[in-house]
């Protein structure tokens, strides 16, 4: 397989679609990934805070516009193997 930047751009698309697919309650929660984590007023929030404000913002901003992406990577893929 060639690596091309339509190789590197589906592969970026598989992973947004991973991370938008993660269900908070199922398995975030139960790994300790939980964002009702109560945080103190002014303290500096850690590396787990601010990958699961990632996973929040991936998951509420990117839904519509995942489903044109995939569309058109599917659509592409059909049309050009």
């Amino acid at each position: 397989m060639v690596f091309t930047l339509y190789a590197l751009l589906e592969a970026a698309l598989l992973c947004i679609n991973a991370i938008a697919v993660l269900n908070e309650q199922r398995f975030l929660a139960k790994v300790g990934w939980s964002s009702s984590q109560p945080q103190g007023y002014g303290e500096e929030t850690g590396v787990k805070s601010k990958l699961m404000n990632v996973i929040t913002s991936v998951q509420t901003l990117l839904r519509v516009p995942l489903i044109g992406l995939n569309m058109i990577a599917i659509l592409l893929l059909i049309l050009f193997g």
